[in-house]
């Protein structure tokens, strides 16, 4: 299942050469701009223009050699019931994919680490395939059975959030000399994890290191208000939640099985890329296949009853738990309030005397009554830290924006206000000042403690030097 014109090549203590007919893309599934290939990427972990190298591995003594002290290449073998699960710890990158989703067959810190009676053979075979890093694989017999661990996908590197660049689509992996690279016992041709941060103990695989070392990518801008799709994880996230409840709960289900028994195979990649470009993301559904009235054209003449609409509101609702889609209140109420909209709708368009309106563009979702994340402090959150006290004010002098005011207003009092003005901003207290300070002098604002009256007064001085 290689990809012969797609090439990753490791360089001698440098950068990956990615080249051929593979797409880059960051850990949101949005492709990332190449000018032209070949492309270099950063495997030092120190480059200032991620993903792609800098040089920076020139200066910083970067070497691609394993450590002797890595976990042996090994590959254990645990029969099941069902299938045989082959799994080689030595080249697991520590992604939690296995255990996190399926913890009956996968447990951390024991022993057997596998216990392939523990779950059933499509949850095993469906952790097999999305292991990013291959460490492990399903057979029916003596050896892993790359037709049940692989699946036929575009040639594809991912740009994880802090993480290796995931592999897939079989992008034939080459050494310095451009031979095929040395791999592991059992480790997949078809999807692998690289290091990404340097440290790995198995270069040029991941090892899982990048939890230690505290690898983390720049955040381009962190007061800005992600999306729907961001926070859900984009289109591999959803991706995720869509198979599961396409694949596990859709077939056995009474109610909204028929509905599906005719459904294209890509119907998960559909159903993803629609939710996707709802929550925010780029147009993945429009440039894909065809935009609103493809999507109509999907429910048309259904006859879609209240009882399956409802099924398949509580199914996908429980799909995204099962594929570990984010549980704030803020996104599951934006969440469970599209599942809601949106299915009520095609309940609608589905029936026999139903003309839906042509060309309506596919809607936007938004977080609900810009409840976002953080214009709360969860009951569970660590206590948040003091922040600086404003300057003293001597008498007589006039209050400073910066070194007396903006002090006066915590993180948490800002993104609690963020959907009406900034309380960081000069321009927008000048211009709500008086309803603030209105609010000051009543208690009602802030929302956990009035303040005392000297940091009302140092408020409503500067309001009036203002005016």
């Amino acid at each position: 299942m290689l990809k012969a014109d797609a090439t990753l090549r490791v360089t001698r203590d440098g950068p990956y050469e990615l080249s051929g007919d593979a797409a880059l893309v960051d850990h949101l599934g949005v492709a990332i701009a190449v000018e032209a290939m070949p492309v270099k990427l950063c495997r030092c972990g120190r480059s200032q223009t991620k993903p792609f190298c800098d040089d920076s591995h020139l200066d910083s003594g970067f070497t691609g050699a394993k450590d002797a002290h890595r976990v042996p290449d090994r590959l254990d073998v645990y029969p099941g019931q069902a299938v045989t699960i082959f799994d080689n710890r030595g080249l697991c990158a520590h992604s939690g994919f296995c255990t996190d989703r399926v913890a009956g067959a996968f447990h951390v810190g024991e022993e057997p680490f596998v216990t392939p009676s523990g779950a059933r053979l499509d949850e095993l075979v469906g952790a097999a395939r999305r292991c990013p890093s291959g460490a492990f694989s399903a057979g029916m017999d003596d050896a892993p059975d790359r037709g049940l661990t692989d699946s036929k996908r575009p040639a594809q590197v991912e740009v994880s959030l802090n993480g290796p660049y995931r592999v897939t689509g079989g992008i034939m992996l080459l050494d310095e000399d451009g031979n095929p690279q040395a791999r592991p016992q059992g480790a997949s041709p078809e999807h692998y994890s690289l290091c990404r941060c340097g440290s790995s103990l198995n270069k040029p695989f991941c090892s899982g290191m990048h939890w230690s070392v505290d690898f983390h990518d720049p955040v381009a801008d962190a007061e800005r208000v992600p999306t729907l799709f961001e926070w859900a994880g984009g289109y591999p996230a959803l991706l995720d939640m869509t198979r599961i409840f396409y694949s596990r709960h859709v077939p056995s289900d009474p109610l909204i099985g028929p509905l599906f028994a005719t459904m294209s195979p890509d119907h998960p990649e559909r159903v993803a890329a629609w939710l996707s470009e709802v929550f925010g993301g780029p147009k993945f559904y429009s440039e894909r296949y065809g935009g609103y009235g493809r999507m109509i054209s999907q429910h048309v003449g259904k006859g879609i009853r209240p009882d399956q609409r409802a099924r398949w509101a509580a199914l996908m609702a429980q799909s995204a738990d099962e594929a570990g889609l984010p549980q704030d209140p803020e996104f599951r109420a934006a969440f469970i309030a599209y599942l809601e909209w949106g299915s009520r709708i095609a309940v609608e368009n589905s029936q026999g005397d139903a003309h839906p309106p042509p060309n309506m563009p596919v809607p936007r979702w938004w977080w609900v009554c810009e409840a976002t994340p953080g214009a709360r402090v969860s009951a569970l959150a660590p206590a948040e830290e003091a922040a600086p006290e404003a300057a003293a004010l001597a008498p007589g002098e006039t209050p400073d924006f910066a070194r007396h005011i903006r002090p006066l207003f915590r993180p948490m009092d800002r993104n609690s206000m963020r959907f009406a003005f900034d309380l960081w901003s000069e321009a927008d207290l000048r211009t709500h000042g008086q309803a603030i300070l209105a609010r000051l002098r009543s208690g009602t604002m802030p929302c956990d403690g009035a303040w005392p009256g000297e940091r009302i007064d140092v408020f409503e001085r500067w309001l009036a030097a203002t005016e």
